[in-house]
């Protein structure tokens, strides 16, 4: 999955979060449908400019974007 050529991060729109390229639909509010319980079809009913692939390219940036995330244990 090539999710380079359809998330992109522009300052512009929504502050600078990924959103699927050429929409103004953040991968969050994709990653949250998705989390509510709707399928792909209800997203993509709703949503006719985005593709399957566009979904999957969310998924694949949250499951980077937690790959990449460092957590650190504070002592209590």
């Amino acid at each position: 999955m090539d999710q380079q050529s359809r998330i992109t991060l522009n300052p512009d729109i929504l502050v600078g979060k990924p959103i699927i390229r050429g929409t103004r639909l953040a991968v969050e509010f994709i990653i949250d449908l998705l989390a509510q319980g709707w399928s792909t079809d209800e997203i993509l009913r709703n949503y006719p400019g985005i593709s399957l692939e566009d979904i999957q390219a969310c998924l694949s940036y949250a499951s980077a974007a937690l790959k990449a995330e460092k957590v650190y244990a504070i002592p209590v």
